[in-house]
């Protein structure tokens, strides 16, 4: 099939290659020149296993290329998939300014076009987003009716950074949210190949059910932490009581995120509990449990920040602020408010996290580390050593295989405050857990 893909970040990228891999003709489109010449470079826009070397190899076999050019991308593709960022406004409703410019660019092309066309939307919206705002922007643009000269369905991922490629592979289910069935039925030989459960849906129960997994997940996490601070000051090893408890999987569905450990964060979860939660409060409806789970994010956050000042020492070393190891985003990690504030408070930092070191020169992360937060950047060093050395209080913010003998290494004097639980079961004086 050929295939456009309009927003080049993280699921665009992932979505470009493995379909590239798959035989597809892919032409991944962005207004950010960088990346449209990353790609085609060969070089991966993102930090994910697997992405780098598919780009390469899919750009030299001539089934991937990038370009800015909306018109050429949609008279050479028949299926368009949006991939663009959905971010949250100040009162937590998402922002759709990129769909919608998107969405009236493609429809200004496919004025010109006579073929029919699908236009699949992976970015996550509210329910009621498809027909307020997408199908209208293309209707208007294009001069063209919706299930008849276009076709629109709403198709949520299910990936979860680190594993994304494997998450493709194997999705614990693919979603189709349709408008007509012509344009469902396109977007069924597109994921001909993965075997999962499929559901062909409405466009409204397909945008609430990417909510529903990812608020599920954010409850999941603050749940286990809750558990966890309860089980620390018992005297009980909030992981041990987890793991019990995980064994369950007639009840308790997944072990999946029920760890204790430190806040959540990345480009999903808080901007999509922050979005539900405003459409709660837009219908009028009572959601005490949602409206606590950021909140008790925050806690968490806070607990990290008051377990490093307890331990009364300026010098301190960050291992890892990425949102989650093995990726560069840093889209509202948790780490990154940490380091803010003991900047603010005057302690002397160090910081390295490698994979967001290779993002300051390459990645897509390279404007945001370089000019929002610059104070930052200035603190990161290049090994881990560099840290071992400087840290009178190593902090690990994320689960880097490389720190796990972190513990083993401490000197005469030197705290480690454990955020994730890095290699085997820990005690003594100078480690402390966030929850066990």
């Amino acid at each position: 099939m050929r295939i456009s893909i309009f927003g080049l970040g993280y699921v665009g990228a992932v979505s470009a290659a493995c379909l590239a891999q798959d035989g597809h003709q892919v032409i991944g489109v962005d207004s950010n020149q960088d990346k449209v010449d990353f790609v085609n470079q060969g070089i991966a826009p993102i930090v994910e296993k697997d992405i780098a070397e598919m780009t390469l190899e899919n750009v030299r076999l001539s089934r991937l290329r990038a370009t800015t050019d909306v018109q050429e991308a949609i008279q050479n593709t028949d299926v368009s998939l949006v991939c663009v960022g959905t971010p949250s406004q100040t009162n937590g409703n998402l922002d759709l300014s990129f769909v919608r410019k998107v969405c009236e660019e493609i429809g200004t092309a496919l004025r010109d076009k006579d073929a029919y066309h699908v236009v699949a939307l992976r970015s996550t919206m509210l329910p009621g987003s498809a027909r307020s705002v997408v199908l209208p922007s293309l209707a208007v643009a294009s001069g063209k009716m919706p299930g008849k000269d276009f076709g629109v369905c709403v198709n949520p991922e299910f990936l979860r950074e680190g594993t994304a490629v494997y998450d493709y592979r194997h999705p614990p289910k693919t979603v189709i949210g349709e408008t007509d069935t012509r344009a469902g039925n396109v977007l069924v030989k597109l994921y001909a190949g993965i075997e999962a459960p499929l559901v062909r849906t409405s466009v409204e129960t397909s945008e609430m059910v990417k909510y529903a997994d990812n608020t599920w997940h954010a409850i999941k996490v603050v749940f286990a932490n809750e558990i966890g601070n309860i089980c620390k000051l018992t005297g009980i090893d909030g992981q041990e009581v987890m793991d019990i408890f995980c064994r369950d999987t007639k009840l308790n569905l997944s072990a999946y995120y029920m760890k204790p450990g430190f806040a959540f964060g990345g480009s999903c979860l808080p901007k999509d509990v922050r979005a539900l939660a405003y459409k709660a409060r837009s219908l009028d409806l009572d959601a005490p449990m949602l409206n606590a789970i950021l909140p008790s994010n925050e806690r968490q956050i806070r607990k990290a920040i008051d377990m490093i000042v307890r331990k009364g020492q300026r010098r301190v070393g960050i291992l890892g602020f990425a949102f989650k190891a093995g990726t560069d985003d840093l889209r509202e990690s948790p780490m990154v408010e940490v380091i803010e504030h003991l900047i603010g408070k005057g302690y002397d930092l160090r910081i390295y996290d490698r994979n967001v070191s290779l993002a300051a020169l390459t990645g897509t992360n390279r404007e945001f580390i370089l000019h929002r937060i610059p104070h930052i950047s200035r603190l990161m060093v290049s090994t881990l050593q560099e840290i071992m050395d400087h840290g009178e209080t190593l902090v690990v913010g994320n689960s880097a295989e490389e720190f796990r003998d972190v513990g083993d290494c401490l000197r005469q004097g030197q705290n480690l405050v454990d955020l994730v639980r890095i290699g085997d079961k820990r005690t003594g004086e100078n480690y402390d857990g966030i929850c066990w």
